[in-house]
């Protein structure tokens, strides 16, 4: 199964209207970062124990650790939890710049360092939403 058909499956197998907000967000992921690599992440650690919720991601981002290696991830992630949705944005230096800059005018959502989370798509501003994924994706770029 590739990526694109584990996303639907994936997608296709959350309650609603979780699995609406999920599958509207994935269309509009890909239409701000077209062209972008997908990633699907099941959340099933090397001895197929679940470890975390299945994660959607979209583009590249290279994660560099302080021993110096490094290791290529997504940039923006999507995951729905037992509380909602929630968008990763990944590569941020400034952990308070997401909630500084977005947070006030994204609606009802709770912002963290890289982290956004909503109960529902109708609960935020999708524009506001669009700014901050521009946003991660400027700043990993300069990296």
């Amino acid at each position: 199964m590739n990526v694109q058909e584990q996303i639907k499956e994936y997608i296709t197998s959350l309650p609603e209207p979780k699995r609406s907000d999920m599958q509207e967000l994935h269309k509009f992921i890909l239409q701000v970062l077209p062209g972008c690599k997908l990633w699907f992440l099941d959340g099933k650690n090397s001895e197929n124990k679940v470890v975390s919720n299945p994660n959607i991601g979209y583009g590249t981002y290279t994660i560099k650790y302080a021993d110096g290696k490094t290791k290529e991830f997504y940039q923006i992630g999507l995951s729905g939890n037992t509380t909602g949705i929630s968008v990763y944005i990944l590569g941020i230096t400034d952990k308070a710049y997401l909630a500084q800059t977005f947070g006030k005018d994204l609606g009802k959502a709770s912002v963290s360092g890289y982290c956004i989370k909503f109960k529902n798509l109708k609960d935020i501003n999708t524009n506001i939403l669009e700014a901050a994924i521009r946003y991660g994706v400027e700043a990993t770029s300069e990296n």
